[in-house]
């Protein structure tokens, strides 16, 4: 199942790594969050290798759809309660520039990537007044957004709150562009990280090691479990999407806030609707395309399907971005991850922190996506009811494991083992995608057990 992007878009084959080398920088993951850093990086005159598993943009990068925007649903309030206006603001602003950066690189080095300016919008069918309170904390930390009863959508709703200066664009023609010149090895898993003293790190691969100064981590999970304990602050979760033909194409982006909401979004002349998310690991019955096919039969009954894919992203406690220093015990080390579904404008103000850090520049401005800030009692209150994580929980999923399962695909019955190899939890299969998932931090695996997502670093057994 491919995304519309990789329809139209491949890039330059690059080789693997096959030898020792020293740069001042080793990124590790050639998604949108490491190019673009990378790519900062290179402006500042800071030789950077970056460091990529599989091919350039073959994780979740090429499974986004690409809004945008500030509008990462209802958070601004939220923010505002938890941590202040303050860091509210922070996190407003930083991510209203990142709109504006985009379209500087878009304009400067004159790329084609369907850039739009557009609306993003939030929606909903039964209620207003949670619109209305995340319009006006938006518009105390600066943005321009208003709230709204009517809009483009087919279906009659109860309010709509419009972030005005929003934007999509085709994130790999985009990405493309950016990844020329910049030096990128392919198929060269990193098999683990050493930190030897302060700016002497190795970062082990196969058949070769990079002794950097700097060592981002923008793998999308971290799979290094300490220091950090990331796999204990975040979990996975996996949302679907189906393009249509002769479907209505909206002007603006739109997501539903409602439990049974959807994401509309318009690429050329096909409707991006998305829906169906879950914890990875928790699909056991399957349906989510079937439920957004009907969806988009109940509203657009002549709509074709032309393509349907899925992407993964990663959930942190308060539901903010983790960037900036990895820890304190290793703080040469950076990392970018916990973006929720909102990874477009949290990639580039990530190459923003990351790159002025590397350079040894202040960032007051990133105190709210620290990896070391304070997490609110209310925010891991919330983050338990929402996923069930409990230390008790933990402990059965990896006590209660039989040691393999079956599953018939085509006739034939694969064997394998549904311990996964990171931390041990037990497998839950997801028919939709024919894959195992880890319910606890999300690694993936396909029917045979091959490895499809970290924090996992090799497949599991037959």
């Amino acid at each position: 199942m491919e995304s519309v992007w990789l329809k139209e878009v491949s890039f330059q084959k690059r080789s693997p790594l096959h030898k020792d080398m020293k740069a001042d920088a080793a990124v590790i993951g050639a998604g949108i969050t490491g190019l673009l850093t990378a790519y900062f990086l290179k402006e500042k005159g800071i030789r950077t290798v970056i460091l990529e598993a599989d091919r350039i943009c073959g994780g979740q990068t090429k499974g986004t759809t690409a809004k945008i925007t500030s509008q990462h649903n209802l958070i601004y309030d939220r923010l505002i309660r938890i941590y202040g206006e303050e860091m509210a603001r922070h996190y407003a602003l930083m991510n209203e520039w990142a709109i504006g950066e985009y379209e500087r690189i878009v304009k400067e080095r004159k790329i084609e990537c369907d850039f739009i300016k557009c609306s993003a919008n939030l929606y909903s069918c039964v209620e207003t007044e949670v619109l209305k309170r995340e319009a006006e904390a938006a518009q105390r930390l600066g943005i321009s957004a208003r709230f709204q009863t009517e809009c483009e959508l087919p279906f009659e709703v109860k309010g709509i709150l419009e972030f005005q200066n929003q934007a999509r664009f085709h994130p790999l023609k985009f990405l493309k562009e950016i990844a020329k010149g910049l030096e990128i090895y392919e198929e060269t898993p990193v098999e683990k990280v050493e930190r030897h003293s302060m700016g002497n790190n190795s970062v082990v691969t196969k058949n070769g090691t990079v002794t950097a100064g700097k060592v981002i981590f923008a793998c999308h999970f971290p799979f290094i479990n300490l220091p950090g304990y990331y796999f204990a602050r975040m979990h996975q979760e996996r949302s679907y999407v189906v393009a249509f033909e002769n479907a209505l194409c909206p002007a603006g982006c739109y997501l539903g806030i409602d439990q049974d909401g959807y994401s509309f979004r318009t690429e050329g002349n096909l409707l991006l609707l998305g829906g169906g998310s879950h914890r990875t690991g928790n699909n056991k019955e399957g349906g989510k395309y079937r439920m957004i096919e009907d969806k988009a039969k109940d509203l657009f009954p002549g709509a074709k399907e032309v393509a349907r894919w899925s992407a993964q992203d990663c959930i942190t406690l308060d539901h903010l971005p983790f960037i900036g220093v990895f820890d304190k015990r290793a703080k040469d080390w950076y990392v970018a991850t916990g973006f929720g579904k909102w990874g477009m404008t949290s990639a580039m103000v990530s190459a923003k922190i990351l790159s002025e850090m590397c350079e040894g520049k202040e960032a007051p401005e990133a105190d709210v996506f620290s990896p070391q800030r304070q997490i609110s009692g209310l925010a891991m209150k919330e983050f338990a009811v929402n996923t069930g994580i409990t230390a008790a929980n933990f402990a059965k999923q990896i006590t209660s494991i039989k040691r393999t399962d079956y599953r018939v695909k085509h006739g034939d019955v694969l064997e394998v083992s549904i311990r996964c190899p990171h931390l041990g939890c037990k497998l839950s299969w997801n028919p939709d995608e024919s894959a195992w998932e880890c319910p606890c931090h999300g690694s993936r695996f396909d029917c045979k057990g091959k490895l499809l997502d970290n924090p996992s670093q090799i497949g599991i057994e037959k």
